[in-house]
């Protein structure tokens, strides 16, 4: 008898009102996978995205969503590095689809990693595109030191401010942009320099930056790449598929210029988490909805001025 599960589901392209909570056929695990028990899964702007375009997912019915955290329900032939009950969190199979937004995931056991110590499912699953996404640009891409300044756009975002706190764990001296009323929160997160991008020209403040993490890309691209002092780097999470035309536009500025793409890493992860086990790193959750109101959490992240993440929680 084929088990089953709640899964958030769409069957049409659209706004948030064509997500509905559906049963459908649990997965298994195959060879290298595990079956994660989803006790929280985190909420993306990739994922309206996702719903409202489709992309790589093509036609639907499909089932949104990466972020995970969990337990460990049953292995798949091959896997080493977990037991069943052990709690992980991750981000599989990303850009793939993944069905984060269900009862059960499966995912390959190694993008996945053991959940932070003392951290709850539902910080945990605010983590993993995040944080993976700022790692993988201030340190394995832009290289950030001890020193360097560094400029982080929607410094109080789901991204931002995590990438502010990766910043500081490296020594580097941030600034961050936010409305006014969120620079309390900046110089909690750490931020050495706040700036009002509604009251001043962020380019007009930040000066001689070694590396800007550009998380809204279209004219923030073209201002920031005029912080940077020579050799700087800007790193665009949203513009991977102009990655070209990003480095030809700083390399006529005498600066350089990348596209990320995230991808899933335990090793990353384990990396996170280690930063948080030392209180350097805090995930910042705006709210949470059940399941069954994924909906409704769309309609909160798609607003765009929430503070940290939004999660879902799973019974």
């Amino acid at each position: 008898m084929t088990e089953r599960m709640l899964a958030i589901r769409q069957d049409a392209l659209g706004g948030p009102e064509v997500l509905h909570l559906a049963e459908v056929d649990r997965p298994h695990p195959r060879p290298t996978e595990v079956l994660v028990r989803v006790h929280a899964a985190g909420v993306n702007p990739v994922d309206w995205k996702v719903r409202r375009r489709g992309g790589a997912f093509g036609d639907p019915p499909f089932t949104v969503g990466w972020d995970v955290s969990g337990v460990v329900e049953q292995l798949g032939p091959g896997v080493t590095r977990f037991e069943v009950g052990d709690e992980v969190f991750g981000m599989p199979r990303f850009p793939l689809a993944a069905g984060a937004y269900a009862q059960y995931v499966t995912s390959p056991s190694r993008q996945l990693a053991r959940k932070p110590a003392g951290l709850d499912h539902v910080h945990a699953a605010a983590l993993p595109l995040a944080a993976l996404t700022a790692w993988q640009a201030l340190v394995d891409t832009a290289r950030v030191q001890a020193g360097q300044r560094v400029l982080v756009h929607a410094a109080a975002g789901g991204v931002g401010h995590l990438a502010v706190q990766i910043a500081k764990a490296h020594g580097a001296y941030v600034l961050g942009t936010a409305r006014e009323a969120k620079h309390g929160l900046l110089r909690e997160l750490g931020v050495d320099e706040p700036i009002d991008y509604t009251a001043v020209d962020f380019e007009q403040v930040a000066r001689d930056i070694d590396v800007v993490l550009d998380t809204i890309g279209g004219e923030y691209e073209d201002r920031s790449l005029r912080t940077l002092r020579p050799g700087g780097i800007l790193v665009g999470i949203l513009n991977a598929g102009t990655a070209e035309q990003t480095r030809a536009k700083a390399t006529a500025l005498g600066v350089r210029g990348a596209g990320l793409l995230v991808e899933p890493d335990h090793t990353t992860l384990e990396a996170v988490a280690e930063l948080v086990a030392g209180g350097r790193l805090h995930p910042l959750v705006a709210a949470t909805f059940p399941l069954a109101e994924a909906a409704r959490a769309h309609e909160l992240g798609e607003a765009g001025r929430t503070s940290g993440k939004i999660v879902l929680t799973v019974d």
